[in-house]
C-alpha cells in the first residue's frame, strides 16, 4: 500500500473534523470546513462545542503531516471546498480549476518582474473561497500582500482559513465590489470574474459599461471598477468568458477599454476544461494607461493546449515568455 502525501493526509484531518462538525451542528459541510480549517489553524477545537466532538476533532488535528508546504495545504483545502461544492452548489460558488490558477501565478510572476517596489499590493474583487488568490502568493517571488473581497460570508470565511493555514498576509472584507470602493493604486489586480447579471440597475448606471436598460453584467462591472483601482502601468488579470467581446453589451465595455487600458493577452483555455461549449472561458491580461508606457502593436492571442499535453503546454508557456519579455 502506497504511503499517502502531505496534502491527502491533510485533506483527511480536515475532511474527518469538517463532517464531524457538520453532523454535530447540522449545517453545510462548506461552513463546517470553515470550522475546522480555523480549529487547525488555531490548534484549538471552538469552545461552544460538545466535549466528545472536542475529542474527536482533537482526534483529526493529530494526524496532520509534521511539516507541510503551502501548495500542500492549497491542494487540501481546494479537494475539501470542491467536496462541499458538490453538496450545496451555488450558481456563484466555482473554484478555479488547479491548472488555471497555476498559470495565472506563472503569468502574473513573469508582469511583476521589474517591479521595484516592495510589499507588493494585489487585489482581487472576487475573491471566492481564496484558491486563486493563494495559488498566485505561492508563485510570486517578491513580498506581496493581498487584498480580497467577497459579498459571499460562506466563501469569505474560508478564503480566511485559506490563507492563514498559508501563512500568507491578507485583508479580506466582506463587501459587494461593484457598490463599495476598494483600495486604490494597487500593483496588479487578478480575478477570476464572476459571471452573470448585476441585480442594482441604480449603482450600474454610475459605471461607463452600465446597460441602457435591464441588468449589466457584473464582470463588465468589476473590470471597471478594477481599472480604476489599480495603479498607472499596472496589470490586470482576469478569468472571462469565451464570449466577452461577443455579447450585446460588449459595445459599452470597448470604448471603456480603448480609453483606459491597453489588451496585452487573451488566451482562450483548453475547451476540455469545461462542460460546455458557452461555459469556455479565457485569461485576459490588460494594462493601465500610463504615458510613456508604449503598448504593443498587437496583443498576444492564443488557444493554450491541453494541460495534459505537457510538451505542447511548455512550448507554448515558452512562446508566452518570449512574448512578455519583448513587450514589458
Amino acid at each position: 500500500m502506497s504511503e499517502t502525501t502531505n496534502t491527502e493526509q491533510y485533506f483527511l484531518a480536515l475532511d474527518e473534523g469538517a463532517e464531524t462538525i457538520q453532523k454535530a451542528e447540522d449545517i453545510l459541510y462548506l461552513e463546517a470546513l470553515g470550522i475546522m480549517g480555523e480549529t487547525l489553524f488555531l490548534q484549538e477545537a471552538p469552545a461552544h462545542l460538545a466535549g466528545e466532538i472536542k475529542t474527536s476533532l482533537n482526534k483529526s488535528m493529530k494526524k496532520l503531516p509534521a511539516e507541510v508546504h503551502r501548495e500542500e495545504v492549497r491542494r487540501a483545502m481546494q479537494l475539501a471546498i470542491l467536496k462541499g461544492m458538490k453538496e450545496a452548489t451555488q450558481p456563484h460558488h466555482t473554484l478555479t480549476p488547479d491548472a488555471v490558477s497555476l498559470f495565472i501565478g506563472y503569468l502574473v510572476e513573469k508582469m511583476l518582474s521589474k517591479e521595484t517596489e516592495e510589499p507588493l499590493v494585489l487585489l482581487d474583487p472576487a475573491t471566492g473561497a481564496g484558491n486563486l488568490m493563494t495559488a498566485v502568493l505561492n508563485q510570486v517571488s517578491k513580498e506581496a500582500h493581498f487584498i480580497g473581497a467577497e459579498p459571499d460570508e460562506t466563501l469569505l470565511k474560508l478564503a480566511y482559513v485559506n490563507a492563514n493555514l498559508q501563512e500568507h498576509k491578507v485583508d479580506l472584507f466582506h463587501q459587494d465590489s461593484v457598490a463599495a470602493k476598494a483600495v486604490d493604486n494597487v500593483h496588479a489586480v487578478i480575478s477570476d470574474l464572476p459571471v452573470g447579471y448585476y441585480p442594482d440597475d441604480n449603482t450600474a448606471k454610475e459605471f461607463k459599461t452600465g446597460a441602457e436598460s435591464g441588468h449589466t453584467y457584473v464582470h463588465h462591472l468589476l473590470i471597471e471598477q478594477s481599472i480604476r483601482h489599480v495603479r498607472e502601468g499596472g496589470f490586470l488579470v482576469f478569468l472571462v468568458p469565451n464570449t466577452l467581446f461577443q455579447t450585446e453589451q460588449a459595445d459599452k465595455l470597448q470604448p471603456l477599454l480603448k480609453e483606459d487600458a491597453d489588451i496585452y493577452a487573451l488566451l482562450q483555455l483548453p475547451q476540455t476544461m469545461f462542460k460546455s461549449k458557452e461555459a469556455g472561458k479565457s485569461i485576459l491580461v490588460l494594462r493601465r494607461k500610463k504615458q510613456g508606457i508604449i503598448p504593443p502593436k498587437q496583443a498576444l492571442l492564443a488557444e493554450l493546449p491541453s494541460f495534459t499535453r505537457e510538451a505542447s503546454l511548455a512550448d507554448m508557456m515558452k512562446r508566452i515568455s518570449q512574448w512578455f519579455d519583448d513587450h514589458l
